[in-house]
């Protein structure tokens, strides 16, 4: 894979970019501290925007790095972030990278993330060089995986506990990937 780091993307209606530490109120409020949000996520809900900015701050110190992808999710008519979007994992062998994202509970049901996940999509078969992208979603988070589907990523398999929420629950996993001869 050809690696370009955390670059500018722009969809439609969205505009990807790298947080900065003004971003920390809006995505304190927006989705950090909601349980509702993080309910589903590897992390625990954030108790107050040191938590959140403490997070902001590990983030943009790996923006210098090639291979490091971490994105906010913000709409092209405010540019403040509503969610996150970033690789959790590649794999340089395989050309893969596997995504996960997160969005404020008030932007959810309004296609955002969908849009996000597919602008990656595009941006890592045909600007990267990747042959395969995968997701996964806490089995009871169904929306999540309604996401992946309408990305274009078709379901693998349930992987038995295979994850932990940020409270200390096991939970299942359903993966969902595409690869590049797939994507049109």
């Amino acid at each position: 894979m050809e690696h370009k780091g955390t670059v500018l993307l722009e969809s439609e209606r969205l505009i990807l970019r790298k947080f900065t530490l003004d971003d920390v109120e809006a995505m304190y409020h927006n989705w950090a501290k909601d349980e509702r949000v993080t309910k589903f996520m590897t992390w625990p809900y954030h108790k107050n925007t040191d938590s959140t900015k403490m997070v902001i701050e590990f983030w943009m110190n790996d923006y210098n790095k090639l291979d490091y992808y971490q994105w906010a999710i913000c709409l092209k008519e405010t540019n403040e972030p509503i969610g996150s979007i970033s690789t959790v994992f590649t794999n340089e062998k395989t050309s893969a990278v596997e995504i996960g994202y997160c969005i404020g509970y008030n932007y959810w049901n309004k296609g955002y993330t969908t849009e996000a996940l597919k602008r990656l999509i595009e941006f890592f078969f045909l600007e990267v060089g990747a042959n395969r992208i995968s997701a996964c979603h806490d089995v009871d988070n169904i929306a999540s995986g309604k996401v992946m589907q309408k990305a274009g990523m078709k379901y693998e398999g349930t992987l038995r506990a295979a994850g932990m929420t940020g409270e200390g629950k096991l939970s299942d996993l359903a993966y969902y990937s595409i690869l590049r001869n797939e994507f049109k």
